[in-house]
């Protein structure tokens, strides 16, 4: 049930949602800024609101920060998602490895299309290089430094002055574009 309420001289939208269930009272927000509160069945409306208001400048400066991120395509790791976008990101990797590997030559053994919840990407000792299937939802500057940053991993396998200079050779904007990947909300190892 949609409701509103006013905080810090700002009238915010937000989902009441009554669960049978809640063991307390809870907030969410969301990329795209869609407010959530998740309250025990029978609560009292005004006990809701005093939650909500106690919790205001929270609730502001999540609000403020996905923002910035309007425009972004955000999904939950969701079989359904998974086996959709699952072919789209192999096609993707597997031509742009074949693209960047011309700088580089290493040799690797399988590339791997996964549903991981926070992690791009991963390279093995083995020489098997996984990716998260979301890649293929991310602007191709930041899909272009993921499956750079794993490949780079074939030649050294750390985060040392060396694996960054190589990453450097196929992307010379790398600390730029990193910053960018770490804002989409995921982390990044």
């Amino acid at each position: 049930m949609k409701k509103k309420i006013a905080l810090h001289e700002k009238e915010i939208e937000y989902t009441l949602k009554v669960s049978k269930k809640a063991s307390s009272m809870r907030l969410t927000v969301y990329p795209g800024g869609e407010f959530v509160v998740t309250a025990l069945q029978g609560i009292h409306e005004g006990l809701i609101e005093q939650f909500i208001v106690k919790k205001s400048q929270w609730v502001i400066d999540k609000i403020e920060y996905f923002k910035q991120f309007s425009g972004h395509v955000f999904l939950k790791s969701g079989k359904r998602d998974f086996v959709k976008y699952k072919n789209e990101a192999l096609i993707l990797v597997q031509s742009r490895i074949k693209h960047f590997n011309t700088i580089y030559d290493f040799k690797f053994n399988k590339v791997t299309i996964k549903n991981q919840k926070s992690r791009w990407g991963s390279c093995s000792k083995k020489g098997n290089i996984n990716f998260n299937y979301k890649i293929a939802l991310l602007p191709q500057e930041l899909a272009d430094y993921i499956i750079v940053h794993e490949l780079c991993h074939l030649g050294e396998f750390n985060h040392s002055r060396k694996f960054w200079n190589l990453v450097e050779k196929a992307i010379p904007n790398y600390p730029e574009i990193k910053n960018k990947l770490k804002k989409t909300g995921l982390r990044f190892s």
